[in-house]
């Protein structure tokens, strides 16, 4: 997984055929997703409850790119060897999810994940600024986490103070929330590069007709980058 700061499309399963995960992974694969992200929900540190490590191992061998799994859990500790095993390339846990972010960056990364960081909308920037030599990836969330299909909650002032702190460091800068072809520039010309998109994806097509999909992730993809730099 090298680094690079081209835009990636990062698709949301969140918003796939729930009985088709294995098929509709390789399928938007095969229309030029550049990442799979998995939203992980707890019904506890967000309103809703999704997928667990055994839903990430079992579409795992269907996913040839990075499998991009985000934990809306709180605790995250104890589950960061099960998403190891079931084969997640980037674990990220949220900043408000317990009062050892350190410690739980630590053990992601040695157990041999990329470490990323997510923050609320109602969390400021700042808030990762003794953390930044420790992640792959800050995920700004430009939702409330929880549901998908919200509306975009405009965050390009924190993505400008965080590309800002970020530097010349290695580190993504992922949005998820309300992505689509009017907001991805925003984003974008804030300083983001994986983009995270579900029902702006998915919308109009299915494994049998995949093509929208390709359509869809071009729009995405376009958009962004006719102002990223």
């Amino acid at each position: 997984m090298s680094f690079d700061r081209s835009i990636k499309i990062a698709p949301s399963i969140l918003a796939a055929d729930f009985a088709n995960f294995g098929a509709e992974c390789a399928a938007v694969e095969a229309q030029g997703a550049d990442w799979i992200h998995v939203d992980v929900m707890d019904g506890h540190f967000v309103p809703n409850i999704t997928f667990g490590p055994a839903t990430c191992a079992a579409i795992r061998p269907h996913i040839k790119g990075v499998m991009d799994v985000h934990l809306m859990i709180a605790p995250v500790d104890s589950y960061i060897e099960d998403f190891a095993k079931a084969g997640a390339d980037v674990l990220t846990a949220h900043v408000e999810a317990g009062p050892h972010i350190h410690r739980t960056l630590q053990a992601i990364r040695a157990n041999g994940m990329r470490p990323g960081v997510a923050l609320n909308p109602g969390t400021p920037a700042e808030s990762v600024a003794e953390l930044l030599d420790m992640v792959d990836l800050i995920c700004v969330m430009t939702v409330n986490p929880g549901f998908g299909g919200q509306k975009f909650i405009d965050m390009s002032a924190k993505i400008k103070a965080l590309r800002t702190m970020i530097g010349d460091r290695e580190i993504h800068i992922e949005i998820d929330g309300g992505v689509d072809p009017k907001t991805a520039p925003l984003v974008a010309q804030a300083g983001a590069d994986v983009l995270v998109a579900g029902s702006a994806v998915f919308r109009g097509g299915s494994v049998q007709d995949p093509a929208p999909y390709r359509d869809n992730i071009r729009a995405i993809r376009e958009a962004a980058k006719g102002v990223y730099v």
